[in-house]
């Protein structure tokens, strides 16, 4: 059995306004073959997505994507990924993707990224796991969900431990850190 930890990498399939959002994604990706963390991610080849699998390709590094039916050419499935899973939805997406991490990284992204997020963290909230999620807060690009977090606490939908369900790094070293304290 192997002891190779995974993270799972939820980002936009879109490169973003800025180029700090597909160099965090660069060195993401870079970090996690440095450090022989096998990728899990959304299996797409376009924007940031493309990014982090690329450059973890790169670097020497193992890549696990899992992409729904409906996204193969949306997305433009990377099949040269050492794992590449096609699924029926984004459910079962999700799903397997979740399952085969042993921690979540949130870069920046969409719609899609902050469903992934949510979910996990009300699973979290809810005591369904205790995998780190790791918010990396590119140039400040998570600044307003981070708002909406203190939001939601101040207002009386969420307790204050919510916070503590969630790592806030500004850059690659700081994430790399994180995992390393979290994955040992």
């Amino acid at each position: 059995m192997s002891t190779t930890k995974s993270v799972c990498v939820y980002c936009g399939s879109r490169n973003g306004a800025r180029p700090v959002y597909g160099e965090v994604a660069t060195d993401t990706g870079a970090m996690l073959a440095r450090n022989s963390w096998r990728l899990v991610y959304g299996a797409g080849d376009v924007g940031l997505m493309g990014r982090v699998a690329t450059a973890t390709q790169a670097a020497g590094g193992k890549t696990f994507g899992v992409i729904p039916v409906h996204l193969l050419k949306w997305e433009v499935g990377k099949r040269d990924l050492d794992q590449f899973i096609i699924t029926e939805n984004m459910h079962e997406r999700k799903k397997v993707m979740y399952m085969n991490a042993d921690a979540v990284v949130v870069l920046p992204g969409g719609a899609g990224s902050l469903d992934e997020f949510f979910e996990v963290l009300t699973w979290r909230q809810l005591g369904l796991h205790a995998k780190p999620i790791i918010l990396v807060n590119a140039g400040g690009y998570w600044d307003p969900l981070l708002a909406m977090l203190d939001r939601m606490i101040d207002q009386g939908f969420a307790e204050a431990t919510l916070l503590g369900f969630v790592s806030t790094v500004a850059d690659v070293a700081e994430l790399e850190a994180v995992l390393r304290d979290a994955l040992v």
